[in-house]
């Protein structure tokens, strides 16, 4: 099972990523832009993601993915760690943030490491 050192060890992977408390929490950043937060009881995290595709994702795995109410506005959609089905999942979902964050130089350079 993954957990909340999991998603910290894989976001600060990626090139340039740097961790910063925001709201009482971890946030990972890239060139200043937020890519992923990790609530205070480390059962989920939080990345971005279009709306356009969020309703998606929610359909289709509901015990996975959701939106608080409070986010309802928001790019974004909260993951839960005990329904993952891997690091691999893990690590798809956290690259697919950063790189809706990076700046397009740094996703062009990016080759992902073998998981």
């Amino acid at each position: 099972m993954v957990d909340a050192d999991d998603v910290r060890r894989i976001a600060l992977s990626f090139p340039q990523t740097v961790e910063k408390e925001a709201w009482s929490m971890p946030t990972f950043r890239v060139a200043g832009k937020m890519f992923v937060t990790v609530p205070d009881d480390q059962t989920s995290f939080a990345v971005r993601c279009p709306k356009h595709e969020r309703a998606e994702l929610i359909a289709a795995e509901p015990q996975k993915f959701w939106v608080p109410p409070h986010e309802a506005s928001s790019a974004w959609v909260r993951v839960r760690l005990g329904a993952l089905e891997g690091r691999a999942e893990l690590y798809d979902i956290l690259v697919d943030s950063w790189r809706q964050a990076a700046p397009e130089r740094l996703v062009e350079d990016f080759s992902p490491e073998d998981r």
